[in-house]
């Protein structure tokens, strides 16, 4: 099957992080679908915090464009399937518009997977402390790569509106580019953040009323219809074969894997879920926090990422849930962990405040949080031995973003050591990383399946 190809389509790309553009791609989104079209939302690269907002303005799952964990095809046929359905495609941009995995390219930068995409891109600037410097910064991003479809400009963090037509003449003046709008200074428009990046919402904070205010202001200053018009005007994208279901599995069974999904677990890439789905699992959500546990029919479990440190008192009561985990793992069922799902399955988890948690027990040693970050960044791993997602040897692709360590008081063994580990920077030494024993595959690295035809069919085939 070739997929549409004609998407309408935009990036909304930042000069650097912490310009607004989550804030803006939100409104953005949530403008469009206010005006009844089906908008598929993007976050370029391994974010799982960001598209929480873009999903609650397009109401449908937003999804992740990672070049580095994905080759070009794959990227491409990932964009092609969440689009089928949607009128406009909206894409957030990941940290600066040039920033990717190396210092030497674009790699996995929101300019790589723009022109990859073939997406006109448009530049979020804060001049909060620019004048007609901000168009220097402009000219320097236009400049910097000609092949780069730059097409707009939207300013933010605008002193007043005299502030911002300045700084708009003359951007337009140095560039040729349009300015289509800007947002004030508004310090309620900020989405609060803590140790992971943005406040997913809940607890004391209301993320769909925020949602609906910034909706408002970016409607109010920013030139939706022109960015409609950018966005139906992008030339053809490549024309990407999806590739069918490769699943093996008999018609007449359908694997039961167990995901929790609330608060403390909701860190999940959508394909990874409908990867499993296609190979053959069937998938049922299940949320710790309310006490739930994985069922009898279950015939694997999956844990993703998210907050378990702050949850931790709520999670020690569930001991239901630790103990059908142990059930499961006694009977060498699939269990695949990440992140937090991995701290999860640890003896006990020792929170910011410094108490002590008790978990499922199944891994040895404590996670810890720290007050710094510990990891950050995308990972090679090599399997030391065959596990859940792959053969002895094999490489895949991942991501750590995490404020917790594993502390062991022993050594763990190296038959239970999963990976091999080193990052993207030359000259960076391997280090062991993960928890493997049977089909017990746990680690604090996040993997897209997508970047591998097998990895999904391995899992399931497991579950038979």
């Amino acid at each position: 099957m070739i997929a549409r190809h004609s998407i309408p389509r935009i990036v909304i790309a930042g000069v650097s992080s912490n310009v607004g553009k989550t804030t803006i791609t939100t409104g953005v989104i949530a403008a469009l679908a206010q005006q009844g079209l089906a908008v598929q939302p993007f976050k370029c690269g391994p974010d799982y915090i960001d598209p929480s907002y873009h999903e609650r303005a397009a109401q449908r799952p937003c999804r992740n464009l990672d070049a580095w964990m994905l080759g070009d095809t794959q990227l491409l046929e990932g964009f092609a399937r969440a689009c089928q359905d949607a009128d406009i495609a909206v894409i957030e941009g990941v940290m600066g518009l040039f920033d990717g995995s190396n210092w030497d390219s674009d790699h996995a930068s929101t300019a790589q997977i723009a022109k990859l995409l073939r997406a006109p891109v448009l530049l979020v600037v804060d001049i909060s402390g620019h004048a007609r410097s901000a168009a220097a910064v402009v000219l320097g991003c236009q400049k910097f790569d000609p092949e780069l479809p730059l097409c707009g400009v939207i300013l933010n963090f605008a002193g007043s509106e005299g502030h911002a037509k300045g700084c708009g003449e003359a951007i337009t003046n140095a560039t040729g580019l349009p300015v289509l709008g800007w947002l004030p200074r508004r310090p309620e428009l900020k989405i609060p953040e803590r140790h992971l990046g943005l406040v997913l919402g809940g607890e004391d904070f209301d993320a769909n009323e925020r949602v609906a205010e910034i909706a408002v202001c970016v409607k109010s200053g920013v030139d939706i219809a022109a960015i409609l018009t950018l966005a139906r005007g992008a030339p053809d994208s490549p024309q990407t074969p999806i590739t069918p279901s490769a699943h093996t599995g008999s018609s007449r069974f359908a694997p039961v894997i167990a995901v929790a999904r609330d608060e403390a677990f909701r860190f999940y890439y959508p394909e990874n879920l409908e990867l499993l789905a296609e190979a053959g699992a069937t998938i049922e959500f299940f949320s710790p926090l309310a006490g739930e546990h994985p069922g009898p029919n279950v015939a694997g479990v999956y844990l993703g990422g998210g907050y378990p440190e702050l949850y931790g008192e709520r999670l020690a009561q569930n001991v239901r849930l630790w103990e059908r985990l142990r059930e499961l793992r006694d009977r060498d069922a699939p269990i695949y962990a990440e992140c937090g799902g991995f701290m999860a399955l640890m003896q006990g988890l020792i929170d910011c405040e410094g108490r002590y948690w008790p978990m499922a027990g199944i891994i040895p040693g404590l996670a810890r949080m720290t007050n710094t970050l510990a990891a950050l960044g995308y990972r090679y791993a090599t399997a030391l031995r065959a596990n859940l997602l792959a053969e002895s040897g094999e490489a895949l692709r991942g991501h750590e973003f995490r404020y917790s360590n594993w502390v062991c008081d022993q050594p763990i063994a190296n038959d239970h050591v999963a990976w091999q580990v080193r990052s993207t920077r030359a000259r960076t030494p391997a280090d062991s990383a993960g928890f493997v024993s049977g089909k017990l595959l746990a680690s604090y690295l996040h993997v897209h399946f997508g970047q591998r035809s097998g990895i999904a069919n391995r899992f399931v085939q497991m579950l038979e």
